[in-house]
């Protein structure tokens, strides 16, 4: 406003400040500029300036023309303004088009002004330019000079030129050098840490090989001398007893028992070989089948390895580079894990992420039940949750019920529809539930109208009611530390805290943008996460809620879920079509994962201790392993009556997702209103 206000006044002042001037210009008949007659007034180059100026246009007159009452303007100022008006703008006199004349003096002023003004703000070599133009006179010992004084200029510029572009150069190549350098340093530390984990891994390969050896050969020991069988207990018992760390690598890496200092000869080897009996051959076949087996599932990992070897080498080399710059983050944890011979830390937690990545490759459906109802068309479900034991699941949505089904049930006994072994009404849409952790015939849940209701399912009553929200709440999560204790979030930009045994929150936080998710830390009753609208994650202690312990800003859009894997590890989901890790001790960023689709619905998010799962607007379920950014495996829901050309097809998304605690199996939902039993196959 006050800069256009300004920028009005400027030019209403510059025409009352030439007004002065106009009658000495008039006083002169041909229209010269009588400078002299004006007394007390400013600088002379000042009262020059403002003589040249067009009284409607405040620009330096162009084409002057005089008017019959004394004044200048510009040609086609004048003309312009006695279209509209038959008037003089400065002294309001009558004027026509026939009453203007050229104002010759003027324009030769203006010419002589202007070029003046152009060689006093011109460069000394525009200076001498002009004046060579102009016919400057110089002789010829006059231009030896000049040229002997410019070709030493110019050498002594090329000169400094070269030096700043080489100097330029030189800085580059320092650059590049020392970056280069650095990379070749931490390719070197790189091949220097794989070179000491294949040496490792060469030296367990060898004793796994020699272990399955002794076991052959006992087995066939075995087959000859039946009678052994009753000493073979007691050794077996003994060697473990000798080679424990050996025995136990063995039977992780095979899946079987491994033997300690059986010493044979390679002599007595050939010769049980050779004395082998004929119906020993079930059993050696039955081996090289088993052999097989384990040989195609080793290239179907393999395949795995290569379809995402850039993530793998990328955590790889993570893990190996963190614990080797940080010695006492990596005693710690020699501490805790028992190492095999050579193996460090971080080649342990590697091969931990990458057996667990590499052993699973689809979802496999091992039940399925649809949550329609007869009297109710909307069949999307908000959310499903396992109890305490992981024996009841329930589903909750907009149909206003909530569903306890038993997983055995639905598991063990096909059905076209399975009947819930608890169902409750509610006054209004679900968003949420949260089975309590102690107490298992609890659930919490959350609905369209804001309130916050506590379930007794055996009596199928209501404990607790909360209604102090004063717009939908979307997410409610009860205390694993603090039993009596939940929290909630809300449209109304609030998150309060509630207790079973009072009847109002018992802390309300106040923030500025709406609430999408909350969820309590697994291993404190004071941390909370909140998701909301404002794109970020914000850390709350409840001992002081003024101001959040941190925020998490990286998502681009808002933030759907939170689910921690870990007292220090939180998940985050986002319509930004990602899910992201935190670490909430060090407040750092871990990872980004991509892959499922998710822009305007809330599609689920689920954690265990090492996989995250959540939905897609794709009508998928993707899953993800903590440690690799890309997913390790998805899974399409359809369903028998969804015609494929249904316009209404493409619309369907997954809604909730939930993981069996410590298991593969997890329960996923879509907003068609079926309900599928996954597991994670090979």
């Amino acid at each position: 406003m006050d800069e256009a206000s300004t920028g009005a006044v400027v030019p209403a002042g510059k025409a009352e400040e030439a007004k002065p001037f106009l009658p000495a210009l008039a006083a002169e008949g041909a229209g010269a500029v009588a400078v002299s007659e004006v007394v007390a007034g400013p600088a002379p180059a000042e009262i020059v300036d403002r003589d040249m100026l067009c009284p409607i246009c405040m620009e330096i007159i162009k084409d002057a023309f005089l008017t019959a009452c004394g004044h200048s303007f510009c040609y086609m100022c004048i003309v312009t303004h006695l279209n509209n008006k038959s008037d003089c703008p400065c002294c309001g006199l009558h004027l026509t088009s026939t009453q203007l004349f050229p104002n010759f003096l003027l324009d030769k002023l203006l010419k002589k002004t202007s070029v003046r003004q152009i060689s006093k703000n011109a460069s000394p070599v525009e200076q001498f330019h002009q004046s060579l133009q102009q016919g400057c006179e110089v002789s010829v010992k006059e231009l030896d000079t000049l040229l002997t004084l410019l070709a030493e200029k110019k050498r002594k510029l090329e000169q400094e030129e070269a030096e700043r572009n080489m100097q330029i150069l030189m800085n580059f190549l320092h650059c590049l050098r020392k970056q280069k350098v650095d990379e070749l340093n931490e390719i070197q530390t790189d091949l220097q840490f794989i070179k000491e984990d294949i040496n490792a891994v060469e030296r367990h390969r060898i004793d796994l090989y020699r272990a399955r050896d002794r076991y052959s050969v006992k087995l066939r020991m075995l087959a000859d001398d039946p009678t052994a069988t009753k000493s073979w207990p007691s050794s077996i018992f003994k060697n473990n007893n000798n080679n424990s760390g050996l025995s136990s690598s063995s039977r992780n890496a095979q899946g079987g028992m491994g033997f300690g200092n059986f010493q044979l000869k390679k002599a007595d080897g050939k010769a049980q070989l050779s004395t082998l009996a004929p119906q020993r051959k079930d059993t050696i076949s039955g081996l090289g089948s088993e052999n097989m087996s384990q040989s195609g599932l080793a290239v179907v990992r393999k395949k795995r390895v290569h379809a995402q070897f850039n993530d793998l080498q990328e955590c790889y080399l993570q893990k190996r580079r963190q614990l080797a710059n940080q010695p006492n983050k990596q005693e710690e944890r020699e501490a805790d894990v028992i190492h095999r011979e050579g193996y460090t830390a971080g080649l342990t937690e590697f091969q931990s992420v990458l057996s667990t990545f590499t052993r699973y490759s689809r979802l496999r459906v091992i039940a399925e039940l649809r949550h329609g109802d007869l009297f109710h068309s909307a069949n999307i479900v908000s959310s499903i949750e396992f109890d305490r034991d992981d024996e009841l699941f329930a589903t909750a949505g907009v149909s206003r019920r909530i569903k306890v089904f038993d997983f055995s049930s639905v598991v063990n006994e096909p059905a076209d529809v399975h009947c819930p072994v608890v169902e409750m009404s509610t006054r209004s849409k679900l968003s949420c539930l949260s089975w309590n952790k102690f107490t298992k015939n609890h659930i919490a849940s959350s609905d369209y109208e804001g309130i916050v209701t506590v379930w007794d399912v055996t009596t199928r009553q209501s404990v607790m009611e909360y209604e102090e929200h004063d717009k939908r709440a979307w997410s409610v999560d009860f205390s694993r530390t603090e039993p009596s204790m939940l929290v909630s979030g809300s449209d109304d930009c609030k998150v309060k805290i509630w207790c079973t045994n009072q009847e109002a929150s018992v802390i309300n936080i106040d923030m500025k943008a709406n609430i999408c998710c909350v969820k309590y830390n697994p291993g404190s009753s004071f941390n909370v996460a909140v998701g909301s609208a404002d794109h970020h994650i914000h850390y709350y202690d409840l001992r002081n809620t003024s101001h959040p312990l941190h925020v998490f800003s990286g998502h681009r859009k808002a933030v759907s879920y939170v689910k921690f894997l870990s007292n220090d590890e939180l998940a985050s989901a986002s319509t930004d079509s990602t899910l992201r890790l935190w670490d909430v001790k060090e407040n750092l960023p871990i990872r980004t994962f991509r892959g499922h689709t998710n822009e305007k619905n809330f599609v689920g998010l689920t954690v265990n201790s090492g996989y995250i799962a959540c939905g897609s607007e794709s009508n998928e379920v993707y899953v993800y392993h903590k440690a690799i950014s890309r997913p390790v495996t998805w899974h399409k829901f359809g369903s028998p009556d969804l015609d494929e050309t249904d316009e209404d097809a493409g619309s369907y998304f997954i809604s909730a997702v939930c993981w069996k605690s410590d298991s593969p199996t997890m329960l996923a939902a879509n907003s068609q209103g079926t309900i599928k039993v996954l597991v994670l196959a090979s």
